[in-house]
């Protein structure tokens, strides 16, 4: 059977597609948080996002790898537009992760194994290790800022560039990376 007769190559498709779609709605997330003064929020759900961006890169390099270019690859899947608040965007990527994490890579794991695909399996389910944590992530997020707790401290707090990961304390953040002289932003989230 030809690759794209598989459906372990659709799964790649709707994947790409899928974590294409869920880098974009971080990003727009990120954009919310940030117009309302939450840079280390926009810089961590922006962290995120890149993740998605590079999940979306491994299952396109599969697609490349095992079938070549194709000028168009049909895509039949369901994919969430949802929006508002920075709140309900929160609430809404942990849902999300959790069915990546916890429904779908599970399933197109084991589609890939049952085709012989054991490597695009073990990226799914490495994938799916890593929504998870994204999950966790996001339900952090989604109940500090609901309840009014997330960033609030008069302690000192523990800054980490998102791009080189320089750390340093001090109660005001660089705008500018000491380091690697990034102007992207810094994350200070302690997560459970």
């Amino acid at each position: 059977m030809e690759f794209n007769q598989t459906k372990t190559f659709r799964n790649l498709a709707a994947s790409f597609a899928s974590e294409c779609q869920a880098g974009m709605r971080y990003q727009m997330v990120a954009k919310l948080a940030l117009d309302q003064g939450y840079q280390t929020l926009n810089s961590e759900i922006k962290t995120i996002a890149k993740n998605e961006t590079a999940h979306a890169k491994r299952f396109f390099d599969y697609i490349i790898q095992y079938n070549g270019n194709m000028k168009n690859v049909p895509v039949n899947a369901g994919f969430p537009f949802e929006s508002g608040t920075v709140e309900d965007g929160l609430k809404f990527a942990a849902e999300s992760e959790r069915n990546e994490s916890q429904l779908i890579y599970p399933e197109f794991a084991q589609t890939a194994l049952d085709e012989g695909f054991d490597d695009i399996a073990k990226t799914f389910t490495l994938t799916a290790e890593v929504e998870a944590h994204h999950r966790i992530i996001f339900e952090y997020l989604y109940e500090n800022f609901k309840s009014g707790k997330l960033f609030k401290s008069d302690e000192p707090i523990t800054y980490t560039c998102s791009l080189c990961g320089y750390s340093f304390t001090s109660k005001e953040a660089f705008d500018i990376c000491p380091l690697c002289k990034a102007s992207q932003g810094f994350v200070n989230i302690k997560l459970p």
